[in-house]
């Protein structure tokens, strides 16, 4: 039975609700939480990299203690109402807080209210999002609205596509497009890793038809529908992907170009998913399952991406997941997990450990910790320590191998 512990050590992951916000940033919506006060100030502050330098509309209600009382609705109505008559967001998405879940606040219904009034399309993320849960939930609800209302249903032309029949039959060739769906500086930082994924992309043939959700606008998702085929780089955004398949069409390949090998075979396999219209884990089919000496902690679909890599370099490692997956990311000897308890007795005889920080306080003694900052976990204090492993991928390698190295007997 494991030894229970008390004392909690390790932070949390950033909260349900500024996944949404992160997701829906850059796209001309107004995104309301429906609370006091201090949630976009703790976005803001700790979790969204993008705001001193990119205008985006994200409120807080303001709710009173007297008009949680007494359900005084229509000031919020009122409020939203005026704020997009002021500012003319694309859409509006109102979230609950904890105030807002605990007295029951219809939030759906005022939505269906305030779009009638203000003529713009409003969403409730609540009751799937309420600020008890992490970033990565708030994200998957963000990214499946994005692929259920906002991507056209766009008649796809030949030359737009692969197509062998075409192919055939002509010199010239369009490029595969392709949607990269998953990035949020949440997961990957402030460092650029949305531009390598394009220039990855282009470097191998493809044209990027949309990026979700940095460095990008409603109007380029909007046009996903033309896409031949989607890489998806974080599991928050599987279920958007299957709403683009099932919709469209579109076939998906799941994993993180990371390394000189996952770039080439991450390709390969973009290629054979618009052949086969079939689904590919990239992240786990090349690596055997195994419970190795060295833990990978992080994103489901970043950290087994990095495992496959590192195992061409001759060194395995098993991944433990804190946030969601999906089946086909995991393989045997990887573990799902949520509490510090059960991260405390899983690490105890593990050797080496890659993972933020913030996870240091909870390793034995002797234990090689290497640092890999993750933004949803430790906000700003690492965020310039953030490696863009898409083209920084060698160096930490080396770092990697080297601390490993030194603790062999």
């Amino acid at each position: 039975m494991p030894t229970r512990y008390a004392v909690s050590r390790i932070s949390t992951y950033s909260a349900d609700n500024f996944g949404v916000a992160s997701v829906l940033f850059e796209l001309g919506g107004m995104v309301v939480i429906h609370d006091p006060s201090g949630c976009n100030s703790t976005y803001t502050t700790h979790d969204e990299p993008r705001w001193y330098d990119h205008d985006s509309l994200f409120f807080i209600s303001g709710v009173t203690e007297m008009e949680a009382l007494m359900g005084d609705d229509d000031k919020l109505i009122d409020d939203v109402v005026a704020a997009a008559r002021d500012f003319s967001p694309r859409f509006i998405v109102l979230m609950s807080s904890p105030v807002s879940l605990m007295i029951g606040t219809d939030l759906p219904a005022i939505c269906r209210v305030i779009e009638q009034r203000s003529g713009v399309p409003a969403f409730s993320a609540a009751p799937v999002i309420n600020s008890m849960e992490t970033y990565d939930k708030g994200e998957r609800w963000a990214f499946r609205l994005l692929a259920e209302h906002f991507v056209a249903d766009t008649k796809k032309a030949c030359c737009c596509s692969w197509n062998p029949a075409f192919a055939a039959n002509t010199r010239t060739i369009a490029p595969i497009s392709v949607n990269i769906l998953g990035v949020t500086p949440l997961d990957f930082g402030d460092n650029g890793s949305q531009l390598s994924l394009r220039a990855y992309l282009v470097r191998n043939g493809f044209r990027v038809q949309s990026c979700w959700s940095v460095g990008t606008n409603l109007e380029e998702i909007a046009t996903a529908s033309k896409a031949d085929v989607t890489l998806v780089v974080a599991d928050s955004a599987i279920e958007a992907a299957e709403v683009l398949q099932r919709r469209f069409g579109i076939p998906y390949v799941v994993g993180v170009p990371i390394g000189p090998f996952l770039q080439e075979r991450i390709a390969a396999d973009l290629r054979q998913a618009v052949r086969s219209k079939a689904a590919i884990f990239s992240c786990a089919r090349y690596r055997e399952g195994t419970d190795a000496a060295t833990v990978l902690i992080g994103e489901t679909v970043y950290t087994a991406s990095l495992a496959a890599a590192l195992a061409q370099e001759g060194l395995p490692a098993t991944v433990y997941a804190p946030l969601g997956s999906t089946d086909g990311e995991l393989l045997a000897g990887d573990k799902r997990m949520e509490t510090e308890n059960e991260f405390i007795h899983a690490l105890k005889d593990v050797r080496t450990v890659i993972a933020d920080p913030m996870y240091q306080p909870i390793c034995p003694n002797g234990t090689v910790f290497i640092p890999l900052p993750h933004a949803g976990f430790s906000g700003r204090l690492y965020l310039g320590d953030i490696p863009n492993l898409i083209d920084s991928y060698s160096d930490f390698a080396a770092a990697v191998l080297s601390g490993v190295a030194k603790e062999q007997p």
